[in-house]
């Protein structure tokens, strides 16, 4: 056996551990959820779906879903449009401007979440905005919007500019040649920049714990305290139905895509 090959199965050997790593608390917690008793005691007493139909009638989980859903929605509604029309600015513009414009928008993914979270509070403390969805909306976006402007200006990158020419050189207007042609040749990026978009609110946790209030709560939040106050395996079946939303998510447009193609090559 060569070097090369050697390298290979030790590439091969460290991608399997890694995975057994990533995949074994899940192996954990999903029996957890249809665990009978309310205890995390693994592997369970008996099995019950207790904690799924608690998941859904019980008011603090529902209202924590509602707010982080519509939450999430708004935020990514907002992110999409606004992300859009900065990458397509920064894209026009170009030179210094661009790359200095490019460097304030995307500082929220660099700088520490922790650190994001007590700007945004202490400046929120001014204005009154803890405690309510207009807080959240403008702090989600804030964290958010960089995902959608990295994602488009990429796109933006791969796109023809003379695809925009010749739809001027027609007639076209400016709308109608953003609609009609650009849209629809960053649309992946679009679609990816919205979905990490609602990921990240969804999922945000640091900045909404300074923000929340008793009457609007996240479901981080929830589960956050569900964890440090109380034994309760509902935290459990929140965590696989997200684990089985999130695995839908990432496998529908590789499946889409992979029937869009057997019917191409059937036809």
């Amino acid at each position: 056996m060569d070097e090369t090959t050697r390298a290979g199965w030790g590439l091969r050997l460290w991608a399997v551990l890694v995975a057994v790593l990533l995949v074994a608390p899940l192996l954990i917690v999903v029996p957890i959820s249809f665990a009978e008793k309310r205890s995390f005691k693994f592997p369970p007493e008996g099995l019950s779906v207790d904690w799924y139909v608690n998941l859904f009638t019980d008011h603090r989980w529902t209202s924590a879903i509602g707010t982080s859903i519509l939450v999430g929605v708004l935020v990514t509604l907002i992110c999409t449009v606004l992300g859009t029309a900065a990458a397509l600015g920064i894209h026009r513009i170009g030179g210094r401007v661009a790359g200095l414009a490019t460097a304030v928008l995307v500082a929220p993914m660099i700088v520490p979440g922790i650190v994001s979270a007590v700007a945004i509070y202490s400046v929120y403390l001014r204005w009154q905005l803890t405690g309510n969805l207009l807080g959240f909306l403008l702090a989600h976006t804030v964290l958010a919007i960089p995902f959608v402007i990295v994602t488009v200006t990429s796109s933006l990158s791969t796109t023809d500019p003379m695809l925009e020419r010749a739809a001027a050189s027609l007639g076209a207007g400016p709308w109608r040649t953003f609609f009609r042609v650009i849209l629809p040749a960053i649309a992946p990026g679009v679609g990816a920049g919205a979905l990490f978009a609602f990921v990240t609110s969804f999922d945000e946790v640091v900045a909404a714990s300074f923000l929340q209030s008793p009457a609007i709560r996240t479901l981080p939040i929830e589960m956050f305290v569900s964890v440090t106050n109380e034994v309760d395996p509902t935290i459990a079946a929140v965590s696989t139905v997200i684990l089985a939303l999130t695995t839908a998510i990432v496998l529908l447009p590789a499946l889409t895509r992979r029937r869009s193609g057997k019917k191409a090559s059937s036809s």
